[in-house]
């Protein structure tokens, strides 16, 4: 099969819902003709298509595309993620765990290829969404203890003073291929990221508690960019979907 058959065959079956079909197409390739062809063929492939695969993580088995995304592939996938509407960020939270803590992957790499996008801090608010409250306790003592309703929250202006503190917990101690790694590696090796997706958290989980939802923040006029205080559920949620970028669902 030449290579745009190829394309054509893989985008037929997510357009169909058959990502199992189009995954094993990938995997047949690369099986046949080694890693490298497909890698040719996922630089080909729209972010649209590349993330319809990767988010149906299955961590009983490994997923060759998921073994082989670039960061920058995988970035553009991250940020539009959103658009499946997913708010248990089940989906999110596997498929940035199996990829960014792969065997051979540099996890820095990845998370900066994340930031540099538009968008980027809004898609790791989204991944530490259910564990706000023990990420601002991190952000504020080092350490993952809950933060008390009462707790002290550090101003922006503090905890960019704070952003090169001597770490208090070891990497090792919280090396669990999950949410505590991600924290640790964004906070104290990635700070201004770090500070940025929670900047964007605050705002979630204050919109949250108000009981607000995409539909009932105001609208504000549209200038096509999104801004690092957008949240999902503001303004940034239903993203303006370019015909290249809609989601496959």
């Amino acid at each position: 099969m030449s290579q745009l058959a190829l394309i054509e065959k893989t985008q037929a079956l997510i357009a169909a819902g058959d990502i199992v079909g189009a995954e094993s197409v990938l995997t047949e390739l690369a099986d046949a003709e080694g890693d490298g062809a497909l890698m040719v063929v996922l630089e080909q492939l729209p972010p649209k298509d590349i993330l319809a695969v990767i988010r149906e993580y299955d961590d009983s088995r490994e997923s060759i595309v998921n073994l082989l995304i670039t960061p920058q592939q995988f970035a553009h996938a991250v940020v539009i993620e959103k658009q499946y509407k997913d708010l248990t960020r089940t989906h999110l939270r596997g498929m940035m765990n199996s990829v960014i803590f792969r065997e051979d992957a540099d996890p820095i790499e990845f998370l900066t290829a994340i930031g540099d996008l538009e968008g980027g801090s809004e898609a790791l608010a989204d991944y530490f969404t259910e564990k706000w409250s023990r990420v601002e306790a991190f952000a504020r003592s080092g350490t993952f203890e809950t933060v008390e309703d009462d707790g002290e929250i550090l101003s922006e202006q503090a905890l960019y003073q704070s952003a090169y503190v001597r770490p208090k917990v070891d990497l090792d101690e919280v090396a669990d291929q999950d949410w505590m790694q991600m924290a640790w590696l964004l906070r104290h090796e990635l700070p201004d990221l770090f500070i940025e997706m929670l900047i964007v958290l605050r705002a979630k989980a204050r919109a949250f508690d108000l009981g607000l939802d995409e539909e009932e923040m105001p609208e504000e006029e549209d200038d096509g960019k999104v801004e690092t205080g957008d949240t999902d559920r503001g303004k940034a949620t239903p993203a303006a979907r370019e015909d290249d970028e809609e989601s496959a669902i």
